[in-house]
């Protein structure tokens, strides 16, 4: 395999940068790279790095990893640099310089499966973790990624394995007056196909966890929709202006509360209006309105009938009605909203945070241990249906050949969940979805 490098850092500017350099004789180049070897591995050492010209691009730090002793099994080394965009830019250059190649999207990840540093579900398990958007999704990922999940898999193939010893001894060695077969296969055949499913519904299919929860703000113009947005942000991400009709498209960002992250949307107020972009921006707001999973409604008065508008509007989705600018002292009629709050001095802010939490309350139980993907959900069902059919074949006394085959056709499953036998087109499917630098 070639040397490879790529940014394991977002490219952006920050404190630090951090490249990944992996693939044989990589090491090798760090004189090249830092003016000097590097006494040890797994040390961290200061040096300079300088361009082609001898100037002084950065002082960085270096670490090195002899494989197999490694994330990817081979030889590599990491470079930890200031996160300019100048200091990225330049790095780059000098390791094309070094004759080493821009890594693909996973590939560091791809090579420490292929270098057998873990399986393919564990592979699949890191990506899952960087998507992870709430802790049941970092937990569910991290069990899989610790090795449990393959374990398990590994488990349960030798207890098909074994079963298959002793149909195909029968068939094999049965004339010979050696017994593989007695009663208590179909029993310990049948409590494996139990146990099996048991494991399976302790899966959650990322599919069905990874949508993130969806929430839109709505509301008359000047009720301060745009004020209580930038508010729960922390920081102006939509414009505030006391001129009506002020925000025409909208704006979304992202917050992270309570161990979940929601996308909050901003939207224009609704109002009679003569302004062509205005009135669009309007109608892109209600048209959006199905695509959401929580509607807040932000009111500055208590009028019915405004407020009726808009719990209509929201038709059957999750609704919250929230009264803004509590610091003016207005009087309100007592239980009509589900928050107060104040934009300005921020009052209310944190139970308007734990209401919107609350309504995504996670529905997953103690009883899931592991995030999954539809490949393996796939692979369960089809592993279960050979297990079944070569049980009801026992129970009919269908021929030992055909049980034989099913309980191979069950393990090859299992296998192939795990990566022990894998095409390259299904790998390459599988890596693409990684970010560059894993």
């Amino acid at each position: 395999m070639s040397v490879v490098f790529a940014l394991a850092t977002p490219p952006a500017k920050s404190a630090i940068c951090i490249f990944r350099v992996s693939g044989p004789g990589c090491l090798l180049k760090i004189p090249e790279l830092a003016g000097s070897p590097l006494e040890k591995n797994k040390k961290f050492y200061l040096r300079s790095v300088k361009n082609k010209s001898g100037d002084i691009v950065d002082r960085v730090g270096i670490i090195s990893f002899k494989g197999p002793d490694s994330y990817t099994g081979e030889d590599s080394f990491e470079v930890y640099a200031h996160g300019g965009l100048g200091v990225m830019s330049m790095l780059v250059d000098i390791f094309k310089s070094l004759g080493f190649d821009e890594a693909p999207p996973g590939e560091f990840t791809k090579r420490a499966f292929l270098n057998n540093k873990i399986s393919l579900a564990e592979a699949e398990a890191v990506v899952d973790l960087i998507d992870s958007h709430d802790r049941d999704g970092v937990v569910l990922s991290s069990n899989t990624l610790s090795g449990d999940f393959t374990e398990k898999v590994l488990g349960f193939s030798d207890v098909i394995n074994n079963l298959r010893v002793r149909v195909e001894g029968e068939i094999d060695f049965s004339d010979e007056g050696e017994s593989f077969f007695d009663s208590s296969l179909p029993n310990e055949l049948s409590l494996l196909v139990e146990n099996f499913k048991l494991f399976v519904g302790g899966c959650l299919n990322k599919k069905n966890h990874s949508a993130k929860n969806k929430v839109m703000f709505v509301g008359p113009v000047n009720s301060g929709k745009s004020s209580v947005f930038n508010r729960l942000l922390g920081f102006e991400r939509a414009l505030v202006s006391e001129k009506p009709g002020t925000t025409r498209d909208i704006v979304e960002s992202e917050i992270f509360y309570n161990e979940a992250s929601f996308s909050i949307s901003d939207t224009a107020g609704l109002r009679e209006t003569d302004d062509v972009v205005e009135s669009k921006g309007m109608q892109f707001a209600l048209e959006q309105l199905n695509n959401v999973d929580l509607v807040v409604g932000i009111f500055d008065s208590d009028e019915g009938s405004i407020l009726d508008r808009f719990a209509e509007l929201s038709k059957e989705k999750k609704y919250l009605k929230v009264y803004n600018k509590t610091d003016l002292g207005h009087v309100v009629r007592e239980g009509v909203f589900d928050c107060m709050v104040s934009a300005k001095t921020g009052e209310g802010f944190d139970g308007l945070k734990k209401l919107i939490s609350k309504a995504f309350k996670s529905d997953i139980s103690g009883d899931y241990m592991y995030l999954v993907r539809d490949r393996h959900i796939g692979l369960f069902q089809s592993s279960i249906n050979h297990l079944e059919n070569a049980l009801l074949k026992l129970s009919e006394d269908d021929g030992l050949e055909l049980i034989a085959e099913d309980l191979k056709l069950a393990r090859g499953d299992l296998n192939e969940i795990i990566g022990v036998k894998m095409s390259d087109s299904l790998l390459g499917d599988i890596f693409s979805s990684f970010c560059i630098g894993k």
